[in-house]
């Protein structure tokens, strides 16, 4: 069982930078995939990206390919989107997400665990 808790999310001007937090509990996270979501108003969740349990292999949205960076730090539990260069349109509810299923998916379907999300709004 893993529980994840997303942090820092917030209000950025485009262009600007945030860094978001994904916190987990549970000793099975160091062998889990972990990906980042978001869903902005009106519109499906969407993948962002993935990245396997050691983290030498990641996966993104065209959409965010080159501005976000997706880490993780298993000796603290710990995964990260470093996210640069904001748009308008990144605006949306970021979530992440493990995945006991050993492999590293693309889609919502293959992750188990789901954290609440993080608001991220970005001005024009």
């Amino acid at each position: 069982q893993v529980q994840l808790v997303e942090s820092g999310g917030g209000l950025v001007q485009a262009g600007g930078s945030l860094r978001l937090s994904c916190a987990a509990s549970g000793r099975t996270f160091g062998s889990n995939a972990m990906g980042w979501f978001r869903q902005a108003p009106g519109k499906e969740r969407e993948f962002v990206a993935a990245i396997d349990w050691s983290g030498f292999n990641t996966y993104y949205a065209n959409s965010v390919k080159g501005r976000f960076t997706i880490s993780r730090d298993n000796a603290e539990n710990t995964g990260y989107l470093q996210m640069n260069s904001l748009k308008p349109e990144d605006t949306a509810v970021y979530y992440c997400a493990a995945s006991s299923r050993g492999y590293l998916p693309r889609n919502q379907d293959g992750y188990n665990y789901w954290g609440q999300g993080t608001q991220v709004t970005v001005s024009s």
